[in-house]
């Protein structure tokens, strides 16, 4: 077996073979597809592991390369220390390292995703990106306003139809007013492309049984629930829940060295940053909705403040999702109307018509004893839990209070 090291960069990668104990220079290569397939039939074997860094064509070159070698390994470059602080670093060094390390057994690699887990990250990628250039459009209109002492806008939306109708009367300079209209104008063009882009997100949603069973949990909606889903890929690649929370990078820092205690500070907001924001975001919006999840919610926040229980629920939303996807089974507390809700939207946003006749089950949302109903039930569940985690401080209580 050889094995074949390339440091790989956007305009050419440099190439090192390792077999039978010898390294050899094999050149630099062009980072073109066309390039890449011509150097693999010429240099390469089916029998020969070819090893990369992780860069953002990384996936690209597995995919070129793959049909022409025995395995592609991607390298993890936040843990390829010996490249990382090398005190004499070339491009031919960095891809022998790559191959050395291989052979020896030490290189941290990555998990290289399928096509279809690619296509939903990216679908994601594009999404996220689109909302973040809508709100900077909005923080500029909302900075030319507080310039010219505007008031706050009363309405939720500021670029809604009533929101665009009180800033269409507030008094500033043309110049101004025509950098407010071209700004509205772009979120106008993003918006589009956001119902678009959301439009085939939905669709290969909708036939997703992993992305449905993730929207039973309290305040994971569509978004959420594709991005978490693109971010994990093959549940089975975590064997144990603490696992995937690391992967999220929820899992507290840990400082311990010799006998003395082991000190623990923040989230170590390692590996997917993207899913990770997502599943804080969902932890608020389940810290509003009545369950267990409230309930934990609030007895971490009555101890450490609101902003840790927020991080604490997004970690506990992990683990139950390691056991949903595990075990094949959905969310114990959903409430039927409120799922069937986030499943009718999901339709409407792949392009289903809106048929106003027919009442589906979404429809049960709307009849306030049915809501009240399943309200009153996962209220109950809430009140189970906070009544079952208060025996644990008594515990403790009685613990501290026994002489010694």
């Amino acid at each position: 077996m050889r094995i074949v090291g390339m440091d790989i960069h956007r305009v050419a990668a440099e190439v090192a073979l390792l077999t039978d104990g010898e390294l050899r220079r094999l050149g630099r290569v062009p980072m073109r597809r066309a390039d890449l397939e011509a150097f693999a039939s010429k240099e390469l074997t089916h029998d020969d592991h070819v090893i990369v860094e992780a860069t953002g064509n990384a996936a690209a070159v597995v995919e070129v390369l793959s049909p022409y070698v025995d395995r592609v390994v991607i390298a993890n470059p936040k843990q390829v220390l010996l490249i990382a602080h090398a005190k004499i670093k070339t491009d031919g060094i960095d891809a022998a390292v790559l191959a050395k390390l291989y052979a020896n057994g030490f290189l941290p690699q990555v998990w290289v995703p399928d096509q279809k887990t690619l296509s939903l990250r990216r679908q994601v990628a594009r999404l996220t990106q689109l909302v973040r250039q809508r709100v900077r459009l909005k923080n500029l209109i909302q900075s030319i306003l507080h310039t010219h002492l505007a008031p706050p806008c009363p309405h939720g939306n500021l670029v809604g139809r009533s929101g665009r109708a009180w800033i269409a009367k507030q008094p500033v300079p043309a110049d101004e007013r025509d950098a407010i209209d071209r700004h509205l104008a772009q979120i106008d063009l993003i918006e589009a492309s956001l119902k678009t882009v959301e439009a085939d997100i939905a669709g290969e949603a909708m036939a997703d049984p992993i992305i449905r069973r993730l929207m039973t949990l309290p305040g994971v909606d569509m978004t959420v629930a594709v991005g978490v889903a693109a971010a994990i890929g093959d549940i089975r690649r975590f064997s144990d829940p603490r696992k995937l929370v690391g992967y999220l990078g929820l899992n507290p820092s840990v400082r311990q060295s010799g006998e003395g205690p082991a000190y623990h500070g923040r989230i170590t907001k390692q590996g997917r940053g993207q899913a990770r924001g997502m599943l804080v975001e969902a932890a608020w919006a389940a810290a509003r909705s009545p369950g267990p999840l409230r309930a934990f919610f609030q007895r971490i926040a009555a101890k450490r403040g609101k902003h840790i229980a927020a991080v604490a629920t997004a970690r506990k939303l992990a683990m139950i999702i390691w056991h949903m996807l595990t075990k094949e089974t959905d969310y114990i507390w959903a409430r039927p109307a409120l799922l069937a809700r986030k499943f009718r939207n999901m339709e409407l946003r792949a392009g289903a018509p809106r048929d106003h006749a027919q009442r589906g089950s979404a429809f049960d949302y709307n009849i306030p004893d049915k809501r009240a109903a399943e309200r009153a039930w996962v209220e109950k569940a809430e009140a189970d839990y906070t009544r079952f985690t208060s025996r644990w401080r008594t515990r403790q209580r009685e613990k501290s209070a026994v002489p010694t």
